[in-house]
């Protein structure tokens, strides 16, 4: 009896011994592994949007509304400027998209509000720079901040550094949002009657208060994180990304889940971008007898890359594997705005519909693609423009002009002033909006002077006019830029005019003390450089920033 007990005694030793030694080897595989057996994924099931009259109303109605984001796609990845641009040099055509430009107003100088997407979503809803409300970073778990060290490339001479310190002070990712007492568009339209619709990512907060359906939305359907898997693994072409740490979790922990006004997640069932884009035209019928504004956030190009097999198949003339998929994903993006444009045109729409076409923030690094983002200079996590500038393009027949195209700065703050003009509501009074109504000058207004801003957490940038400033605090140093003559931020003029800096550095200041303390911590600091992508050999004298998140 005595040997069996202490057999026993040693085998739960061992087994203790082993379960330490998983975790300290597994933590996060473990974690994953746990999560999805206590949250299963339902099959496919059918959505059914709430039905609108029968007929159309008697008089003038409102101009419905389709605000389209793209995710982390570069300024370089559609053709809307003509031959050779687009993915891979121009093989991947988006004739869709560049139909909205060549239908309106391509405004060429347009900045999303941050360099990493939750901030950036935050201020298209509100029509405030995000840091106004402590939405300074972007929504993480913290165990993705404090894991991925582990992952991170050994060759790195800058490696990612976690505030240990901060882990007790950040909440969980569900409670990192928008706060319930920010003002969105969809809360302002639905005062003039419009039926209010979120498709696709929202990444704004899980917690009651800060979902979709909290936040002025009547219907949503998506997912409430950063990202989701586009189907399920091995259901097509895909391509990893083995030096990046973040793509490694992504593959490890989504799933091609949505859920439809909070229900419990269920699969989509199809190709991701393809399942948001016929929902989107789905709701469009459902919606045509009534004033609709409809939120189409897709997930593409985000990682993890997933394509349909007709896509890459298409694109057999891109031979490297990574850009070939990565390409499918565009022009299955492009199709997918082609759905939407023609669901409007099929119930006769299409002439009072504005619709916007948009992304969150520059292409990114970990593409390993270094034309992405060309000809600007860096990369999404930082805010040199490569980093913040967008495609924003704007089509509404009944009212914009064709063939626009407008150089005036614009930032994702112009997004609520702008619908809330063309559905006659008013904004609130009650707080700061930052933005400015763009359809004056889609009509031949003049625009206000005003400055740009952008912040994350030691790193801030500053755009006036046509002076830019960047100033890092991690490694310490600044960037002056005159875009008029340097549109590219190749000429640092940081030294040679000092009175510019200082002047700069003093509107920097006096807008930062105007913004709220963050709501919760940057857990890491990620280091980026400007002008190379992830997979490139890192040597020394390349420029980096660390990019606090």
């Amino acid at each position: 009896m005595a040997s069996r007990v202490k057999r026993l005694g040693i085998a739960a030793v061992i087994l203790v011994l082993a379960a330490v030694a998983a975790w300290l080897t597994w933590p996060v595989q473990i974690m994953v592994t746990a999560y999805r057996f206590t949250h299963p994924v339902a099959a496919n099931r059918p959505v059914h949007w709430a039905e609108g009259p029968a007929t159309p109303p008697a008089g003038e109605r409102p101009p419905n509304i389709v605000l389209i984001v793209a995710d982390d796609l570069g300024i370089n990845d559609i053709t809307t400027d003509g031959p050779g641009t687009g993915v891979a040099g121009g093989l991947v055509p988006t004739p869709n998209i560049d139909s909205i430009a060549r239908d309106g107003a391509d405004f060429t100088v347009a900045y999303a509000a941050n360099a990493t997407c939750s901030p950036s979503r935050a201020a298209l809803m509100t029509g405030r720079y995000p840091q106004r409300f402590g939405f300074e970073f972007t929504a993480v778990p913290d165990e993705l901040a404090k894991y991925m060290p582990r992952y991170a490339p050994q060759d790195r001479p800058y490696p990612i550094l976690y505030h240990a310190d901060l882990q007790h002070q950040a909440p969980p990712m569900g409670q990192m949002g928008m706060p319930a007492s920010e003002v969105t568009i969809a809360e302002l339209l639905k005062t003039r009657g419009y039926h209010t619709i979120h498709l696709g990512k929202w990444h704004l907060g899980e917690a009651k208060g800060m979902r979709p359906e909290d936040q002025g939305f009547d219907e949503s359907l998506g997912f409430m994180a950063g990202a989701s898997k586009y189907e399920a693994d091995t259901a097509g072409p895909e391509a990893r990304l083995p030096g990046d740490p973040l793509d490694r979790l992504l593959w490890l922990g989504l799933r091609d889940a949505v859920q439809f006004n909070g229900s419990k997640p269920f699969h989509a069932g199809e190709y991701m971008t393809d399942y948001l884009s016929d929902q989107a035209a789905a709701a469009i019928r459902a919606n045509r007898n009534r004033p609709f504004f409809i939120y189409l956030a897709y997930n593409a190009p985000h990682t993890p890359y997933q394509a349909t097999k007709a896509d890459y198949n298409a694109l057999g003339a891109i031979h490297d594997e990574r850009a070939r998929v990565y390409g499918a994903m565009v022009r299955g993006l492009d199709r997918g705005v082609g759905k939407v444009l023609a669901a409007l045109k099929a119930q006769g729409l299409d002439r009072s519909t504005l619709v916007i076409f948009t992304n969150d923030n520059g292409g990114t690094k970990a593409t390993g693609m270094p034309d992405i983002n060309k000809p600007y200079r860096g990369w999404k996590g930082t805010f040199f423009e490569g980093g913040i500038r967008v495609p924003f393009l704007v089509r509404w027949p009944a009212r914009v002009a064709p063939g626009q195209k407008l150089a005036t700065p614009v930032n994702f703050v112009d997004v609520l002033p702008t619908l809330a003009a063309a559905g006659r509501a008013e904004v609130p009074t009650d707080r700061k909006i930052d933005g400015i109504d763009l359809l004056r000058l889609m009509t031949g207004q003049p625009a206000p002077e005003r400055a740009l801003f952008w912040r994350s957490g030691t790193y801030e940038a500053i755009r006036d006019g046509d002076w830019k400033l960047q100033v890092s605090r991690n490694p310490s140093r600044i960037w002056l830029f005159d875009l008029a003559s340097d549109p590219t931020e190749r000429h640092d003029l940081s030294t040679s005019r000092p009175d510019v800096v200082q002047r700069l550095r003093a509107e920097l200041a006096a807008h930062d003390r105007e913004l709220a303390k963050p709501l919760w911590p940057a857990l890491l600091e990620e280091p980026i450089r400007i002008d190379y992508p992830a997979d490139a050999p890192w040597k020394p004298g390349q420029e980096y920033v660390y990019w606090p998140n």
